[in-house]
């Protein structure tokens, strides 16, 4: 590999911390798509505390807002990954909410989808493929030709095994918070709390991944890992 396309492509990493440092900048969104996937949350719980309780206006509202904010992205040609999440989950949202006619049933996708991402994430720990890894892969630029490059460097599944258990936490967080306040039909406090363990409960744990990051100085085994340099000799991968 020549010097011009390295310095393209990833920057120098002199340890596992670093480079995941990068990799994670690289693959989570901004402050833009947490707004997009907030706001039709809040229009649905205001629209139903302020119109009589009305499921099926606020559901319907919440939908056109998500649409909307999905125009506005076409028309400025920019990226629809977080938008368009925020359509499909509203959407879904929104389903539970009609069928039922209770407003509460409209976080109810969210609780579960938690409760699968908990179990999802133990798993990914136990059997050595942590969930935070596949967030670093998709952040190196060769992901489409080696998208488990990360894997083959045994240090970097340690530090994503243990960056992992930060989104366990989360996820037991979300739930300690969520399913009481759905079992009780406590719905403006349901949308209080699907904003706050968002977006800021992300921002939280990505302060705890930069802090363990930061205090770690795991080293990059020569020729393993997305960071790798073709001509270093390959070792054989984790198990």
């Amino acid at each position: 590999m020549s010097a011009d396309q390295r310095a393209t492509e990833a920057p120098v990493a002199e340890t596992v911390e670093a480079l995941i440092r990068h990799r994670l900048s690289t693959a989570l969104g901004g402050w833009r798509g947490s707004v997009e996937t907030a706001l039709p949350t809040v229009v649905f719980v205001v629209l139903w505390s302020v119109n009589d309780h009305d499921v099926r206006t606020a559901a319907i509202v919440a939908i056109a807002v998500a649409l909307a904010l999905a125009a506005v992205r076409i028309v400025q040609r920019s990226s629809l990954q977080h938008v368009l999440g925020a359509v499909f989950a509203t959407a879904i949202a929104a389903f539970f909410a009609l069928r039922s006619g209770r407003a509460e049933d409209a976080f109810l996708p969210g609780i579960l989808t938690s409760a699968a991402y908990l179990v999802a994430t133990l798993l990914s720990i136990v059997t050595r493929w942590p969930a935070v890894g596949f967030l670093v892969g998709a952040g190196d630029p060769r992901a489409k030709e080696d998208p488990f490059a990360w894997r083959r460097d045994a240090g970097m599944v340690r530090v994503c095994a243990r960056l992992t258990w930060v989104l366990v936490g989360m996820y037991v967080i979300r739930l300690a918070v969520m399913v009481p306040l759905y079992l009780g039909a406590q719905v403006a406090l349901l949308g209080v709390a699907k904003v706050v363990l968002g977006w800021p409960l992300w921002v939280g744990g990505i302060a705890v991944m930069g802090w363990m990051l930061v205090a770690g100085h795991t080293p990059i085994e020569p020729g393993a890992g997305p960071g790798a340099d073709e001509d270093d000799p390959p070792v054989a991968p984790s198990r």
